[in-house]
């Protein structure tokens, strides 16, 4: 099975860092938080904007690899404040839909950049080569 590292030039990459990795069928997506693509520095605002920015990252990354969210088959959500939990929820819904993927969520998550919230995935590559 080839592994290919795969970054996307237009956003923020820290040291030791890729934005996926796939695997074969797989497409393991990392930790992503809602930092803007043009100054690398997270998006003004509270959990509803850097859910958005975050999901916007994401479907960056897997666009990179000739992905949509459709292809997510699990997503992991880290949340600083469980409190945000509806905001960030209702905020994801309206991005990726009414049918997602398989999600868990983790709360009181102390995340890089002093984010909110941090997102990664796992997509299947149905079919491509």
């Amino acid at each position: 099975m080839a592994i290919e590292k795969i970054n996307v030039p237009s956003l923020l990459r820290i040291p030791a860092f890729c934005h996926c990795v796939r695997a074969g069928d797989f497409v393991f997506v990392s930790g992503t938080v809602g930092t803007d693509p043009k100054t690398s520095k997270l998006i003004p605002g509270g959990i509803v904007e850097q859910t958005k920015q975050t999901l916007e990252n994401i479907r960056a990354i897997l666009n990179e690899v000739g992905l949509t969210f459709d292809a997510m088959v699990k997503v992991d959500v880290f949340i600083r404040d469980l409190n945000d939990f509806g905001e960030m929820n209702k905020a994801y819904i309206g991005i990726v839909g009414n049918d997602p993927p398989a999600r868990k969520t983790v709360g009181k998550a102390d995340l890089v950049f002093g984010a909110l919230v941090e997102m990664d995935c796992i997509a299947y590559i149905e079919g491509k080569k």
